[in-house]
């Protein structure tokens, strides 16, 4: 590490690293103990509880109104005996082919005995009934909706051959033998790009959320000054990193809030997880990866969101930056997802080394990859990054924002503020 982030410089004030820490701590307490704060994490989880609430109701009404269609058979004594008897014979064979049957009720005296006419009063009764089987065992009758006959044709035929002939052979039993092989390559490889694409999702979704608050971290300070008072105690590169870390601080804070809470829904549904495929890294190691490249990915996004809003003087005109900022967020998201689908191509690789769109490329590596070594390169690469980016945007901030004679002076009468001792 460069001696100029650890070492104390002459005349008694704080190491770069010393005082970027100074400022993050500062930073980071005023943030988290804001009531601003508290609207900022509970703000995204009411989308949650909506959407979960509005899930369960729908499930609700759809378990309750929305039953199974039945079928309904309306023949003679015999050959109804028959039909149902078959149902019971290779109905439990055929789960989810054939439809659940019932006996039609006997039309009262005067009422209609068409098949029609039985569906229509079926249907008034509340029985769900989808079609009517009718006629014989030789010549059956299949009535209802056209959809729904030509949907239960094929199984309502095969349920009556079977009543006709009573053959228990008809459908002979199969025998499975269970193999401990694992799936084949291109289900794992498949199931794999499905988990990258969605940890470079939910890696994008929350940079968008969370790096949007960089932009007018130094508003407020430039205004009333406090700026200037920091700028005459350390060098400005510790400012930009400081903020930097506290704002990463802040938005670590909010996504394990967001993920306890998240969690606790997700149990309380009964839900299973098991629907993404294990990543070729492992989930732990996955897990650890995407906070890593989480914080660099915020870190590089930040420094570069700093620089610009430390340009702009007022609140509006964040607010107008804000549209450019989340453009070019989702380009650099949708080229890292290009270059992962294009493995092994210059595409994948310049999605690799861009910087911004580096975290979201490795991420998606690691569930596809089992290798570890890229990840330490791709790491450290960003690391250097956000050094180069922070002393770039400190340089463009003295230059073009305290350069001003009564920026000069403030940092002239007010040195040594941050001096040890």
């Amino acid at each position: 590490m460069d001696r100029a982030m650890t070492e104390p410089v002459k005349g008694g004030r704080l190491s770069l690293l010393a005082a970027a820490l100074v400022v993050a701590r500062r930073d980071f307490m005023a943030v988290l103990w804001s009531r601003s704060f508290i609207f900022f994490l509970i703000g995204p989880l009411f989308p949650l509880v909506v959407g979960a609430l509005a899930g369960s109701v729908t499930g609700h009404v759809d378990n309750t109104v929305s039953e199974v269609p039945r079928l309904g058979v309306m023949m003679a004594r015999a050959d109804r005996e028959a039909v149902i008897n078959a149902d019971d014979a290779i109905g439990p064979k055929l789960a989810g082919t054939l439809p659940d049957i019932f006996e039609v009720t006997p039309p009262k005296p005067g009422q209609p005995t068409t098949p029609a006419a039985t569906l229509r009063r079926e249907l008034a009764a509340g029985r769900n009934a989808g079609a009517i089987l009718s006629g014989t065992l030789d010549h059956p009758v299949l009535t209802g909706p056209r959809d729904r006959i030509a949907e239960w044709q094929g199984s309502v035929s095969l349920l009556v051959a079977h009543a006709r002939t009573a053959d228990a052979n008809l459908l002979p039993p199969v025998k499975l033998s269970v193999t401990a092989a694992a799936p084949p390559r291109a289900e794992t490889g498949r199931g794999r790009a499905l988990t990258a694409q969605a940890g470079q999702t939910l890696l994008f979704l929350l940079m968008m959320l969370l790096a949007g608050m960089v932009l007018s971290n130094l508003v407020e300070e430039k205004g009333n000054k406090i700026i200037e008072v920091l700028a005459a105690a350390i060098p400005m590169d510790a400012v930009f990193l400081g903020k930097l870390f506290a704002m990463l601080a802040v938005s670590l804070v909010g996504i394990a809030v967001w993920g306890a809470a998240g969690g606790v829904m997700h149990l309380a549904s009964g839900q299973s997880i098991d629907f993404l495929t294990t990543p070729a890294v492992g989930w732990p190691v996955f897990t650890v990866l995407g906070i890593a490249y989480f914080a660099m990915g915020y870190l590089l996004l930040g420094s570069v969101f700093l620089t610009i809003g430390s340009m702009a003087s007022t609140v509006r005109e964040v607010q107008t930056l804000n549209m450019p900022v989340t453009m070019a967020q989702i380009l650099v998201f949708f080229f890292a997802s290009y270059g992962m689908a294009r493995e092994g191509s210059p595409v994948e690789w310049a999605a690799m080394i861009f910087p911004f769109s580096s975290p979201f490329a490795m991420l998606g590596r690691a569930a596809l990859h089992e290798a570890l070594w890229p990840h330490l390169a791709a790491l450290g690469w960003q690391a250097l990054c956000v050094l180069i980016f922070v002393r770039a945007g400190a340089h463009i901030f003295r230059r073009r924002v305290m350069q001003s004679g009564g920026a000069q002076g403030a940092v002239k009468k007010k040195r040594g503020i941050f001096r040890k001792g």
